[in-house]
């Protein structure tokens, strides 16, 4: 049973939707609930603009020349010491520079954004597509209509191929929201199943599989861009549409 409007209860699974933190089945529940109640929508603006504000801040602690000389100093000396002489200068240096120095490092660990597991966002933005009903904002299986649909709407240009020769055909494309940035989303057909594949820039190399909650992921880069590919399908069928789609785009 879902807490009563403005109580408790809302406002800590408001925090938890703001925070990425929770199922696909709290989100819509979460979503119902904003589109009716004014407050808690505020609330939850509110949040999302004191998240975004502790993100932009940069906070620091520049030491003075003397000690950064000191550290420096010491640290060389060290290394040709056993560890409980390193133990000792932490001990005898200043109290005020070090706490200064522990506290900036806690502003940055606090500073740092926090949420869900990227391969659990991406398997909760599958759920939430065929749950929702929102699977596309654009059907069509036509490439050329889908690709600069999303012209305008993010800043690169994802890849767009029809790969219905190959068994995937293509059923739209739609806009998401993963590891805090938009991202597209291009999806595809295998018999009775879909596939939704993520992309947005990416600039490290990354490649691999996984599994969430009975679903499939692929991952790798090509291009210049992250691709993700999710999907019930077995984990051979989704590599083999990963296989023919990186083969059907530029490299």
């Amino acid at each position: 049973m879902s807490p009563a409007p403005h109580t408790p209860g809302w406002a800590r699974m408001l925090h938890g939707f703001v925070d990425g933190e929770l199922d696909a089945a709290h989100v819509l529940e979460c979503e119902a609930h904003l589109a009716i109640c004014p407050e808690c929508a505020d609330s939850v603006a509110h949040l999302r603009a004191m998240r975004a504000m502790l993100q932009a801040a940069e906070p620091g602690f520049t030491a003075p020349l003397a000690l950064r000389a000191r550290v420096l100093a010491d640290l060389a000396q060290d290394r040709r010491r056993p560890l409980p002489g390193l133990l000792r200068r932490l001990w005898n240096w200043s109290p005020v520079p070090l706490a200064a120095g522990l506290a900036a490092c806690l502003m940055l660990l606090l500073a740092q954004p926090r949420g869900p597991d990227l391969a659990d966002e991406l398997v909760a933005g599958h759920v939430r597509s065929l749950l929702a009903r929102h699977l596309t904002d654009i059907e069509t299986s036509a490439a050329h209509t889908v690709k600069p649909w999303f012209i305008g709407r993010i800043d690169f240009a994802p890849p767009v191929v029809d790969l219905a020769a190959r068994g995937f055909p293509l059923v739209g494309g739609r806009l998401d929201y993963i590891g805090g940035r938009a991202v597209a989303v291009l999806v595809y057909g295998r018999r009775e199943h879909v596939i939704n594949l993520f992309v947005w820039p990416e600039l490290h190399g990354q490649e691999g599989a996984a599994a969430r909650e009975g679903y499939s992921l692929t991952q790798w880069t090509q291009a210049g861009l992250a691709f993700w590919a999710v999907s019930d399908l077995n984990a051979v069928e989704l590599r083999e549409f990963r296989e023919e789609f990186s083969a059907a785009t530029p490299r």
